[in-house]
């Protein structure tokens, strides 16, 4: 369904009151103090539709929802309903039968609400009607406007300099690379600035050099005078030879030593 058939509904009063009233006397506008309030000409429904830009004030039975007259709106305030000067609950409505003949009639209603949501009804669908033209409008002198071409033409070229950021990647991979080709630097209370090699890699450690041994003098000086050096013994096997006597002496033969 199109949206110009589509009728939605904005607002339903399930009791209002309908008036002859009299000619207009002059300009200042309608009383309804001049209307019979006490003999109404017809009670009902009142609901109100839209349909596309126009409000449609409907009158309908409330028992069986015959319709009993109905005022077309077109802008509001309008001719098609007017307020009258003594009352906020009592208004002038135009009505129409479709065929060119239209006749003003009084309407009342019971509740000053409801007067109140009558009112704000209408002027809710009249205000989306004002913003949608608006914005028809807009959307009307955007087609129309020149549009920008902001595309390259042919032999156009355009140039980006990113000579900063390459300094910042370079300055940021010195700072992340670690010196020393890889290898960590060396542990703290390391001496000589020793480098450990890559995890997996055999690790070879330097010979040894044993010192000779010096004699403390501080030692010596704390048990008294230093005694004489041993000599070595020329003979390689004396130690040998005193070690194996005992109580029993043998004879020593020449060339073999004594176990």
């Amino acid at each position: 369904m199109a949206d110009a058939d589509y009728e939605s509904i904005l607002c339903v009063k399930p009791e209002v009151h309908v008036y002859r009233i009299p000619p207009r006397a002059s300009n200042r506008g309608y009383r309804a103090a001049d209307w019979k309030l006490d003999e109404p000409a017809w009670s009902g429904r009142l609901k109100i539709t839209a349909k596309a830009k126009i409000a449609y004030i409907k009158l309908e039975d409330k028992n069986t929802g015959e319709l009993f007259a109905q005022a077309p709106v077109e802008q509001y305030p309008g001719p098609a309903v007017e307020a009258v000067t003594d009352s906020s609950r009592y208004f002038v409505i135009k009505i129409e039968d479709g065929s060119g003949r239209h006749a003003f009639i009084g309407l009342g209603f019971a509740d000053r609400g409801d007067s109140f949501d009558f009112n704000v009804a209408l002027q809710d669908h009249f205000k989306w009607v004002k913003q949608e033209g608006e914005l028809a409008k807009q959307a009307a002198n955007q087609s129309s406007a020149p549009k920008l071409d902001l595309g390259f033409k042919e032999g156009q070229t355009i140039k980006i300099s990113l000579g900063n950021i390459k300094k910042k990647d370079a300055a940021g991979a010195a700072k992340s690379r670690p010196a020393g080709s890889g290898l960590l630097p060396p542990p703290p209370g390391a001496k000589g600035g020793a480098i450990l090699p890559p995890a997996g890699m055999p690790v070879s450690t330097p010979p040894t050099t044993v010192a000779p041994a010096q004699p403390s003098t501080g030692m010596l000086l704390d048990f008294g005078a230093p005694s004489a050096p041993t000599q070595p013994s020329q003979d390689l096997w004396g130690d040998f030879t005193a070690a194996g006597s005992g109580t029993t002496q043998e004879p020593v033969k020449s060339g073999w030593v004594q176990f």
